[in-house]
């Protein structure tokens, strides 16, 4: 089989079944991973596919939200180094908003011991992050909790954000770009990071690069919201020079 009738019988696989994985189509064409891994991106940028952890889902599927073991693995080292540059970004004796999303969480967890800040939240993973911190006053944004991201949604958690002004908000984006701008899959999460973004002064948008370009369901805001994205040198320096030119600084970490 060549490779455009593979990348086809795939494409109508991904469409039938929602997703595929690399190791099962590399056992049904019996071709290694690596050619699997090439047909996917060649689908990606086609605009046929999106490419996400360990296979693709099609194009169409705006809603798709990974779970929180598959986005913790997503990128790890892009993301731990994401979150390392996040540091110089913290108010000394400040306030700050973590918003739900798995960089966020490392930024957490990299806080070191002798910080002093008060942080707001409506992630439980990063909450617990944050529970034991010595120097931190933490306060967790309450409302019903999503099971597939263990965040705080609707009228409680947006009544809170409505309630305080915060230095700085550490925000997620499932995806991101100056066309589409900030999207997510859930209509409940994008208002409340909406209503995050409202409550402080300072916007600082953590996203790795593989989702510039990515567009989801519920749209929260625009890239020129954001004074400063941090992301990791998988973003091409021109696409991080037009982000620039629009009057959002970039950091490639």
């Amino acid at each position: 089989m060549y490779a455009p009738e593979r990348q086809q019988e795939i494409l109508r696989l991904a469409r039938e079944g929602g997703r595929v994985d690399v190791l099962s189509l590399a056992a049904a064409f019996q071709v290694t991973a690596e050619t699997i891994r090439r047909d996917l991106k060649a689908l990606d940028r086609a605009g046929l596919v999106r490419r996400v952890h360990g296979g693709a889902i099609p194009a169409g599927r705006l809603d798709f939200e990974p779970d929180l073991a598959e986005r913790e693995s997503t990128a790890a080292d892009e993301k731990d180094r994401i979150a390392r540059a996040a540091l110089a970004e913290l108010p000394p004796e400040g306030s700050v908003i973590l918003d739900a999303g798995s960089t966020v969480a490392r930024l957490a967890a990299a806080l070191p011991l002798e910080a002093e800040l008060t942080a707001v939240t409506h992630s439980l993973p990063t909450a617990a992050r944050l529970a034991d911190h010595p120097g931190i006053q933490l306060h967790l944004v309450g409302g019903r909790i999503r099971h597939r991201t263990r965040a705080a949604v609707d009228a409680w958690s947006l009544r809170a954000y409505a309630e305080i002004r915060a230095d700085v908000v550490f925000l997620a984006a499932n995806g991101f770009s100056a066309a589409h701008g900030l999207t997510t899959p859930d209509l409940a999460e994008a208002a409340v990071k909406r209503a995050a973004v409202a409550a402080a002064r300072r916007v600082v948008l953590l996203a790795d690069s593989g989702k510039y370009g990515q567009e989801h369901f519920a749209r929260f805001g625009d890239l020129t919201d954001v004074d400063l994205l941090i992301t990791d040198t998988g973003l091409a320096p021109d696409d991080a020079a037009a982000i620039e030119r629009a009057g959002t600084e970039v950091v490639r970490a």
